[in-house]
């Protein structure tokens, strides 16, 4: 289900279609300083998206181009990347993201439960940003804290055991 937000074909998400987002010039010099840790340019793709992602909240079609052409691969292989890791946001995001995780040990030890609650709290559906902009809801595959479920990853922050009170004090 978090693919609502990330994995979202260059066609379907285009903001101005078939245009270059150029790169600001912080972008552009922090993405050639990720390209010299690495012996081709190509293997900084994650550092680029991470770059324009950090500076932008999110990745448009046309930074996807632009780190495409600054990286002299198609912007077909740069998506590709970009809709392979669930942390970088196609579309615009809220604030704060709100990943809770969906594994089957979370599921057992109350993830409908909190997704529920969540949606309630936050006037949202999985997937949707909050009318105010301050957070966007995500269900995430497991975060690796199966034996303290249910899990969630708010903002950078990992928060186990978490109870319908205890989302209510995070999102305050």
């Amino acid at each position: 289900m978090s693919e609502l937000i990330h994995a979202v074909s260059l066609e379907e998400n285009a903001h101005v279609p078939g245009e270059l987002d150029p790169l600001t010039e912080q972008e552009r010099e922090e993405i050639e300083h990720e390209m010299t840790h690495y012996p081709f340019k190509q293997a900084a793709t994650i550092e680029a998206l991470k770059v324009v992602q950090k500076h932008q909240g999110w990745v448009s079609d046309g930074k996807v181009k632009a780190i495409a052409q600054i990286l002299d691969v198609s912007p077909e292989e740069v998506d590709g990347v970009a809709t392979f890791y669930n942390k970088i946001y196609r579309r615009p995001v809220g604030e704060t993201v709100i990943a809770v995780c969906d594994s089957v040990s979370c599921w057992v030890m109350g993830y409908e439960g909190l997704m529920s609650h969540a949606c309630e709290k936050l006037k949202v559906q999985p997937g949707q940003t909050s009318a105010d902009g301050r957070f966007t809801l995500l269900p995430t595959p497991c975060l690796g804290a199966c034996d303290k479920g249910p899990a969630l990853m708010f903002g950078e922050e990992l928060v186990t055991n978490v109870t319908g009170e205890e989302f209510d004090k995070l999102v305050k």
